[in-house]
């Protein structure tokens, strides 16, 4: 127990993360409270499905418990699953419960994966650039509407779970490749990564299948991080997409009939092409990306100049969070029918990471001080908007 709870794994750091996810905890069930049991209709209608597939009565997303006879093209019944574990645990409390804990409890999965999503980000950042760099990046995500909103299911999808998949798919399989030259046996020295990879996967794909291009993706950084070991990698990330099949296929249930249906129907790639030739379709993307975390309007045109301008900035930590965050964006261009935020929720954590970067490059140069008064003014501004903000929520 002494070794656990050394300085370097439990120091301030550690506790300085934790008391900015405890803030960000305080405002979700600060929404939460004002919500009480009122949750949208599409909301109770997936938990409803997911509690009578844990009862098993049906499967959910298929034809038999969906509204429409048909297979939903955008979600697994993991995402139902998920969303109804806690009502189908405690399956007694009704949404007429007076001490408002089934809405509690239907907000509770996203809750945590908001609060995992904090602390992996937090985690990522500070392993890349440093405390300074952890900092920023757990500040701006903490006070971020879009994820607050999100994981409390303030009149908007839940879809924490899919962006802390997405967000481990990519950096899971950005650390399995460093780990590729240990003079180790690869694959079974990974297993614990191998496992990480295919939650991760699993988790992000089956919430929402549109993010099956995070497969893919994964893969690239892993050839390009290992160039001489490229079989190894291979094998690693076969072997995850390998389990997560199967563990899509167990919120099936376990019917390969059903399983094989629900992929079939998926839609992978919802684009609407036409998109990328309306003005409109940026601007609300704009739109949403200001909602999503005022600070960014800021942060990222100024850490796209200093990125462009200072070499010292294009490293691969910083660059590859910048691409991904680039390529949800444009698809969420191209995407403008998608239920809740799609894409660019899950763009929003790489921004963070992105702008933590290049601000931990500004604070080690000469510019550090004026650095970092921009820095806290903006941070403390995004915060102060968004408290201003949840008091007028009602």
């Amino acid at each position: 127990m002494g070794r656990f709870f050394t300085q370097e794994r439990f120091g301030r750091p550690q506790i300085t993360a934790l008391f900015l996810l405890f803030a960000f905890l305080s405002q979700c069930a600060w929404l939460v409270a004002r919500r009480g049991s009122r949750l949208p209709s599409d909301e109770v209608s997936r938990i409803v499905a997911g509690r009578d597939q844990w009862r098993g009565k049906t499967i959910a997303s298929t034809p038999k418990a969906s509204e429409t006879g048909v297979y939903d093209p955008d979600h697994s019944p993991l995402w139902y699953l998920v969303a109804s574990a806690p009502n189908a645990l405690f399956s007694r409390i009704s949404p007429n419960d007076p001490l408002r804990l089934w809405g509690w409890l239907a907000s509770l999965p996203f809750l945590i994966f908001g609060s995992l999503l904090g602390g992996s980000l937090w985690y990522v950042a500070r392993r890349l650039y440093g405390n300074a760099g952890g900092y920023i990046a757990l500040a701006l995500y903490c006070f971020s509407p879009a994820i607050i909103q999100s994981s409390s299911l303030w009149f908007a999808q839940p879809e924490t779970g899919a962006a802390w998949g997405a967000f481990g798919a990519v950096f899971t399989a950005i650390a399995v490749a460093h780990t590729l030259y240990a003079p180790r046996e690869v694959v079974l020295w990974n297993w614990r990564r191998i496992v990480l990879l295919a939650l991760s996967f699993a988790l992000s794909v089956g919430s929402q299948f549109s993010l099956a291009i995070v497969v893919p993706a994964a893969l690239g950084f892993m050839l390009y991080l290992a160039p001489t070991r490229r079989l190894a990698a291979l094998a690693i990330w076969g072997c995850a997409c390998v389990l997560a099949l199967v563990l899509l296929l167990a919120s099936y249930f376990f019917h390969p009939g059903l399983f094989v249906q629900g992929l079939r129907h998926a839609n992978y790639l919802p684009l609407m092409w036409k998109a990328y030739a309306m003005s409109s379709a940026y601007r609300r993307v704009l739109l949403h990306l200001a909602e999503a975390s005022p600070a960014l309007l800021v942060a990222v045109p100024v850490a796209l100049i200093i990125y462009a301008g200072w070499s010292r900035t294009r490293y691969f930590g910083n660059t590859a969070p910048l691409m991904v965050s680039l390529l949800l964006l444009l698809l969420s261009v191209g995407t403008p029918h998608v239920a809740g935020l799609g894409y660019q929720l899950m763009a929003i954590p790489f921004l963070f990471i992105f702008v933590a970067g290049v601000a931990a490059d500004l604070l080690e140069s000469k510019y550090r001080r004026p650095a970092f008064a921009c820095l806290s003014g903006l941070i403390m501004a995004n915060a102060m908007w968004n408290l201003w903000a949840l008091v007028q929520a009602s």
